[in-house]
């Protein structure tokens, strides 16, 4: 039989297309979900770990930790399956938009203290001296400074959890994953396989090369 009626057979590809970008949709939806949700969480992290009493602070280390130590698919599958047994039930969506949040939190955590951390405490001290509030120092002197170092590593983890949004689909969620292995059983074809490649492919590599150039231009502004 031939290669491209098996891989790459354009009247599979037709019918399957309508059935992945529905899929496609759901992958943006929780990717974008995951890293508002993430960002903000992060955000709040690092200011509890830098600047809370000594118990927070250790909290925060320690969430920091665990949640880049666990493996995201299994962070998914605690939270869809475990929580539960709780009385704690969400929906496929709901629970990965919840997992994927976490891991990104902390990570971005990290990515934020880092940035924080670089800023001149020089900064911190003339702020003080001006007698601004600790919100204003850090939204209108601290953080726009330390956001230009902050941009490049983050950029890269959410291309990151962009691509781990595929792991939605062990918990039934019609992402774009699922959607071409539902695709590929209905055709008895894997050629909705290969073009869900394609399609991650379409979406992911800009930001890949976006990532690239940020990293590029903040090394450049360095010097």
């Amino acid at each position: 039989m031939d290669v491209f009626e098996i891989f790459f057979n354009l009247d599979v590809m037709r019918r399957a297309f309508p059935i992945l970008m529905r899929g496609v949709v759901n992958t943006l939806l929780l990717g974008g979900a995951a890293t508002i949700c993430g960002g903000i969480l992060g955000v709040l992290i690092c200011l509890v770990r830098l600047y809370t009493p000594k118990p927070f602070r250790l909290l925060a280390t320690f969430y920091i930790d665990v949640l880049r130590a666990i493996p995201v698919l299994v962070v998914l599958i605690l939270v869809y399956y475990a929580l539960p047994f709780a009385g704690l039930t969400f929906s496929s969506f709901v629970a990965a938009t919840i997992a994927l949040s976490l891991v990104l939190a902390a990570y971005t955590a990290e990515v934020v203290r880092a940035g924080i951390e670089a800023v001149p405490k020089g900064q911190f001290e003339a702020c003080s001296a001006l007698g601004l509030r600790f919100g204003v120092t850090m939204r209108k002197v601290i953080l726009p400074q330390a956001l230009r170092m902050m941009i490049p590593p983050l950029a890269s983890y959410w291309v990151s959890i962009m691509k781990d949004t595929s792991l939605a689909s062990v918990v039934a969620m019609e992402d774009l994953l699922k959607q071409a292995t539902d695709a590929q059983a209905l055709f008895a074809n894997p050629t909705p396989l290969l073009l869900a490649a394609l399609m991650y492919i379409a979406f992911l590599w800009p930001m890949v090369r976006l990532t690239g150039w940020l990293e590029q231009r903040y090394n450049r502004s360095r010097r």
